[in-house]
């Protein structure tokens, strides 16, 4: 079996992109992305998703290499952002009697992003397309990230097509398929895409997950990162967690300094966490730390300290930053300690206390406030946030 033979009759066409450096334009890409693609073969033959325009030529030779000069008959959109629909238009030069299946949004988005309107099959929950020998039926997952969201299910194989769902970011080396990868590698890069990308939808992830859990999956094959077959109840599990917002123990120190005193404030907590054996423990200086991989912590722990100085009367920009991003996905249940230094008239202290409030957060305790330069002064109430942390693991 060629290595891109996933199972008989299935194919991976998909393309690593080791070049594109912010995903999105906006989040990291380390370790790179793929745009996976799948072809399924019977008497007629589907391609399931496609890859992002510049990508287009590849996915055509990986076409070609898997079925020759056979004629592709249907193109299912299980999503339709443009790094895995924008080469629609190019796949329908190459093969003009490709028939397009998607649902009513999905067809909708694809006149809207490509002008193309004819040629189309539309398709509603459990509908199924027979291909003679392999039979897909289609599911909705709405909002799991998009709105025309959906999933594409070959019972034969007992395969699931997920698109987005159970992604994660890093492009494949070598292999496709998890016992071909080295998957530890993937596993924070899927927390990252998680938090990224999907976080702010945890209920409708809920939601696609005990449609899934109905089904005797022994393949995922997702649009993004390795097709799973032995790890399948870790990839669960991990989005599960996630998308219940239910934070491991664990502690992120976030903060950012402008001239030093307010780090020192964070150091002192930090070193008085791992006193008291609180851990895990990441501190993040915020002005120079990875937004994504500060966000996926705070989606991975269940406690949340965050500091930073006054500036201009309000919060200090980067600090501002993180509890955007925290807000626009809704994150619940945290533990929530912060602090924060002034040096004529404060204001970072209460407006953490502000929005620990409109998040419904818990306090740890009261925060701790620095007034102008780091003294020693200050480890007594870096002491009394690191001890009401420990309290909380303690069951205090």
């Amino acid at each position: 079996m060629a290595i891109t033979e996933i199972l008989p009759g299935i194919h991976y066409v998909g393309v690593n992109d080791r070049t594109t450096t912010r995903f999105e334009a906006l989040w990291s890409l380390p370790m790179g992305v793929s745009y996976n693609a799948y072809l399924v073969a019977g008497e007629k033959i589907a391609l399931i998703d496609t890859v992002e325009e510049s990508f287009g030529s590849r996915l055509e030779a990986n076409i070609r290499e898997a079925i020759g000069e056979r004629e592709i008959d249907y193109l299912v959109v299980n999503h339709m952002e443009p790094d895995h629909s924008s080469s629609i238009a190019a796949l329908r030069r190459i093969y003009p009697d490709i028939e397009i299946v998607g649902n009513a949004k999905t067809l909708q988005m694809i006149e809207g992003f490509y002008g193309i309107a004819g040629g189309t099959v539309e398709v509603k929950e459990g509908d199924t397309l027979d291909l003679g020998g392999k039979t897909l039926s289609f599911h909705m997952i709405p909002m799991v990230h998009w709105p025309e969201t959906m999933v594409t299910w070959c019972a034969g194989d007992r395969t699931l097509f997920s698109g987005d769902a159970f992604g994660t970011f890093g492009a494949l080396d070598g292999g496709i398929t998890d016992s071909q990868v080295e998957t530890d590698r993937y596993w924070d890069e899927m927390r990252r895409y998680y938090a990224c990308i999907v976080g702010k939808y945890g209920g409708p992830v809920q939601k696609a997950l005990q449609k899934v859990r109905t089904l005797p999956v022994g393949t995922i094959c997702s649009t993004h990162g390795p097709v799973w077959q032995r790890q399948i109840a870790k990839v669960l599990d991990i989005y599960d967690r996630l998308s219940r917002y239910e934070g491991e123990p664990g502690v992120v120190v976030a903060y950012a300094s402008m001239y030093g005193n307010t780090e020192q404030m964070a150091e002192r907590i930090a070193r008085e966490l791992a006193s008291r054996e609180v851990g895990p423990i990441r501190v993040y200086n915020l002005s120079y730390a990875d937004p994504s991989v500060v966000l996926r912590d705070v989606f991975r722990f269940d406690t949340l300290i965050v500091g930073g100085p006054t500036y201009n009367g309000n919060l200090f920009p980067p600090v501002a930053e993180l509890l955007d991003r925290i807000a626009a996905r809704g994150i619940p249940r945290r533990r929530f300690g912060w602090f924060g230094s002034f040096c004529w008239a404060g204001a970072s202290v209460r407006l953490l206390a502000e929005f620990a409030q409109k998040m419904k957060w818990e306090p740890l305790c009261d925060p701790v406030e620095m007034k102008q330069g780091y003294s020693h002064e200050m480890c007594d109430p870096c002491a009394t946030l690191a001890e009401a942390v420990a309290g909380c693991r303690c069951g205090k």
